[in-house]
């Protein structure tokens, strides 16, 4: 397949999927991850795509959103350094949130292997969540599902979500985000559910937004928190020197969790 077919390909897969995986891409069409990065960097210098770590997106990030099952191969080991240091901010018997999106999934999969995770109770939006709560048989945690209106990002969103969460309190919400906006705040191309992420900021005692690096290239059309609503910011120690310093100064805590550290475990 010559370079001109590749690139149609990939080209159909963002329109469909909204984002596209190296990886994913090279098994598929037989070539190398290297052919993958060259076809999708000359698309980028068209304008016809976005570059991302380990993929690419499509330029309307505005407005669209890639299916879960797309965002969750992405950026796999910045979403494990971020969820292993947020765990350290639940205690057991805790009542927390857990908002939408892969890395609020990740965040989920980790604390319910840890114990921390001992007598908890969830509330979410996240049928992904909601279900992995329930397959964990040997946890005592506890998970209520708010309703609502299922997104691409299977997020459950809109008004009658968003009475389900007036009605709760909770000591810690955990919330994923689209992007990353300076000095602005914290972006989703969803106004539904930005206002759902809204509902939940409304309802916590400390607030915590997980964003890997990435989010900072991105952009959205709905702002849900600005940086003095939110008590803590965890990334990654990709994230560049300026955005680190500029976030220090926006967000009450700004935690840089090392990637590196998460090889090591994995070794």
């Amino acid at each position: 397949m010559i370079s001109s077919q590749r690139q149609h390909v990939i080209l159909s897969r963002l329109r469909t999927r909204g984002a596209v995986r190296i990886t994913a891409l090279s098994k598929e069409l037989g070539v190398s991850s290297m052919t993958i990065r060259r076809d999708i960097a000359e698309l980028a210098d068209k304008g016809l795509l976005k570059r991302v770590h380990g993929g690419a997106v499509t330029t309307s990030t505005l407005l669209a959103e890639p299916l879960f099952s797309v965002k969750s191969q992405m950026d796999i080991g910045l979403k494990d350094a971020i969820a292993r240091s947020a765990i350290d901010y639940v205690s057991p018997g805790d009542v927390i949130a857990i908002g939408g999106g892969t890395t609020a999934y990740v965040f989920a999969q980790h604390l319910l292997e840890s114990e921390n995770s001992s007598g908890i109770t969830i509330l979410t939006n996240s049928i992904p969540v909601a279900e992995l709560v329930q397959a964990m048989e040997n946890k005592d945690a506890e998970v209520i599902v708010t309703g609502g209106v299922l997104t691409r990002s299977n997020s459950l969103v809109g008004p009658i979500a968003d009475k389900v969460i007036s009605s709760l309190r909770v000591n810690t919400l955990f919330l994923g985000t689209h992007s990353v906006s300076m000095p602005r705040g914290f972006l989703t191309p969803n106004s539904l559910e930005s206002a759902t992420d809204a509902a939940l900021i409304n309802i916590a005692d400390r607030k915590i937004v997980l964003a890997d690096h990435t989010k900072w290239d991105n952009t959205s059309l709905s702002m849900f928190a600005s940086f003095d609503s939110i008590d803590v910011l965890i990334t990654d120690d990709g994230l560049s020197r300026e955005y680190a310093e500029q976030a220090k100064d926006l967000v009450k805590q700004l935690v840089l969790a090392s990637q590196g550290d998460t090889d090591k475990e994995r070794e």
